[in-house]
């Protein structure tokens, strides 16, 4: 089995609204299934906390907006 990285994370995020709002809600579960470096650990749990308590949707979009930016790099 191929493990899932960064950029697999970034992909589904992009793709699947519903994966998204729960990455926001429960970033760790989801996290697990993922094989990131510290650092793009720490930039997506920065990136999902930017918004402290804003609403989940709002969250999510800031979040993807930072993940695409990051991926692209």
């Amino acid at each position: 089995m191929n493990s899932l990285g960064f950029r697999d994370l970034v992909g589904r995020v992009m793709t699947d609204s519903d994966f998204l709002e729960e990455l926001v809600r429960n970033p760790a579960a989801i996290l697990a299934d993922y094989v990131l470096s510290d650092d793009e650990r720490a930039m997506v749990v920065q990136a999902l906390g930017r918004m402290g308590q804003a609403p989940t949707a709002e969250r999510a979009r800031a979040a993807k907006a930072v993940l695409m930016k990051r991926w692209a790099m």
